[in-house]
């Protein structure tokens, strides 16, 4: 009988407090208000009710830890981790078109209304958003032996929202790597952790335009590759369910390998030309970071050490505390006015 492999607990242990001290030593200005076990007096149930709504979507839904993760880029790129995302209206990040694909607000929602009643304007929907994308993680990769992670908290949220925000800060499937690291760099991340957070790609599903540009519409309307980068037979297979003109409800998996497990498998699918965004592909083909790819392709603990340090450094980007920084929203979805 085939076993996965799984981290002992001392060693999980062991991990989780050398990514503790490290963040703590590189630990930002901006953040330094954040702080772990942060609503253990004022509202010592947050974490669980969020940790068992996260799990109540999951065993509904195995596309959500997708979403929430997914959601959390779109926010913390955009005016820093403050739920700025969360909020709708004509003009806010939640209408602009990069983001009318996103998921998992209701489970947000529902973290909230719960709250609400038990700790009335006591947490924040920042801090809901990321410890439900951390949650959401934790239980796709039980499966793969990843630990658990402790992240600080503390976030206000944000009470600005414009749509004009989104599209010079988030990552388009069709980047340069130039152009991602110039993202990530403005954001205070590394090289490293824009291999690392790349991973995410091994879970979660895209709409067929996401990767459209790698293929080229002919004059009898179909589908032929020009993405020398992609394996020929994956691409067939893309082609098959994104044949031009698919319905734009049609998703495909980021991972045709173990899409609902979080693993090392993403970059064992790069390795094999089957990334399935530009923006995966030139991963590998870059001497800047065709080491690390092939590090993490061939050793999963490595990947999962480097994760908890590169997700720590994600939901801390401009975080705001304190009242006048930012609000304990009532609803997730509108300011409070």
């Amino acid at each position: 009988m085939e076993t996965k492999p799984v981290i002992s607990s001392l060693t999980a242990n062991f991990f989780n407090l050398l990514i503790l001290v490290l963040f703590l030593l590189s630990i930002s200005p901006s953040c330094a208000d954040l702080s772990f076990n942060f609503y253990a007096v004022s509202c010592p149930a947050a974490e669980l009710v969020v940790k068992s709504t996260v799990r109540s979507a999951f065993s509904n839904d195995p596309t959500i830890p997708g979403k929430l993760l997914r959601l959390l880029f779109h926010d913390c790129f955009v005016e820093g981790c403050d739920a700025s995302v969360l909020i709708q209206g004509n003009g806010t990040e939640r209408s602009d078109p990069a983001n009318t694909s996103l998921g998992g607000f209701s489970v947000i929602d529902s973290v909230k209304r719960v709250l609400e009643v038990f700790c009335p304007g006591i947490v924040s929907c920042a801090d809901i958003l990321a410890l439900a994308a951390r949650d959401a993680v934790e239980i796709t990769w039980k499966q793969t032996g990843g630990p658990a992670l402790q992240i600080p908290t503390g976030r206000r949220d944000g009470r600005v929202s414009e749509s004009a925000k989104v599209r010079p800060n988030i990552v388009d499937t069709s980047f340069t790597m130039n152009q991602m690291i110039k993202i990530f760099s403005s954001k205070g991340l590394s090289l490293d952790d824009l291999v690392t957070l790349s991973g995410a790609h091994t879970i979660g599903s895209a709409h067929c335009s996401a990767f459209s540009d790698r293929f080229r519409e002919d004059s009898k309307g179909k589908f032929t590759q020009v993405d020398t980068s992609l394996d020929t037979t994956y691409a067939d297979q893309l082609m098959k369910k994104c044949p031009a003109g698919a319905s734009p409800s049609v998703t495909v998996d980021n991972d045709p390998g173990t899409s609902l497990f979080f693993d090392n498998q993403y970059y064992r699918n790069l390795l094999a030309k089957k990334g399935l965004f530009q923006s995966d592909s030139v991963l590998l083909h870059d001497d800047r970071t065709r080491k690390l790819v092939e590090d993490f392709a061939n050793d999963q603990e490595s990947f999962f050490r480097s994760w908890g340090q590169s997700f720590l450094k994600l939901t801390s980007i401009g975080v705001k505390t304190g009242d006048e920084e930012g609000e304990i929203r009532r609803t997730c979805s509108v300011t409070n006015g």
